[in-house]
């Protein structure tokens, strides 16, 4: 049943009831013809007429096999579906006087969250009369995202709501090594400066952009 949906969704050759459309192809030139001579055309390529955009004025159809197009929109969606990255927003508690091990495994977690393309709310929740100690929260924060900033990226700094002070990250990118031009190969000199025995010629690095200018010289 479901296959069937998907096969019905487009209107094929004679379920394609309009008084002309715009045809597309491969090695087919776009075109508007009555419907009559593309259905005409169809029929001598031994090819489908299948409707590809209905709204359009007129509608656009594709001269193509129909089971290969249904293939192509099939690949086409599940590559799209394979692009898409699905991000999850992971929460790390912590409280305003953290232990240093609680705060490493806290910081490892995070670390993992970050590598698998999530994002993190840090957080700390102030209880009672330890909303006193807000800065030891703030600077908690702060030190978790100096510590994760090869990693990660700020999205916003702590913001303190209600009880609550939080801080998001979110995984950066890689970077992509930088090309290195090749140096030009030093070691090779003309035959002829080593026939002659002349000086070699100096050779000017086309990498260094300082001009050098000419010496003055006194006439007599």
């Amino acid at each position: 049943m479901k296959g069937d949906n998907k096969k019905n969704q487009y209107r094929v050759n004679d379920q394609i009831r309009v008084r002309e459309v715009r045809i597309v192809g491969d090695e087919i030139e776009s075109s508007v013809v009555p419907i009559r001579k593309a259905l005409q055309m169809a029929e001598e390529m031994g090819v489908d007429l299948v409707e590809i955009s209905p709204n359009a004025n007129p509608p656009v159809c594709r001269l193509i096999d129909y089971s290969k197009f249904l293939y192509q929109q099939k690949k086409k969606a599940k590559e799209m579906k394979a692009k898409q990255v699905k991000m999850e927003v992971k929460e790390i508690k912590f409280g305003p006087q953290t232990a240093e091990a609680d705060y490493n495994f806290k910081l490892r977690h995070a670390k993992e969250f970050l590598s698998d393309g999530n994002k993190v709310k840090a957080y700390v929740f102030f209880k009672g009369r330890s909303i006193l100690f807000k800065e030891q929260g703030e600077v908690l924060l702060l030190r978790l995202a100096n510590d994760l900033e090869e990693v990660a990226k700020v999205e916003n700094m702590p913001v303190l709501e209600g009880k609550r002070m939080s801080l998001m990250l979110a995984p950066k990118k890689p970077a992509q090594p930088k090309k290195q031009q090749p140096k030009p190969d030093k070691s090779r000199v003309p035959k002829e400066d080593k026939a002659s025995g002349s000086a070699p010629v100096a050779t000017v690095d086309p990498e260094v952009s300082e001009e050098i200018e000419p010496t003055a010289t006194n006439e007599a």
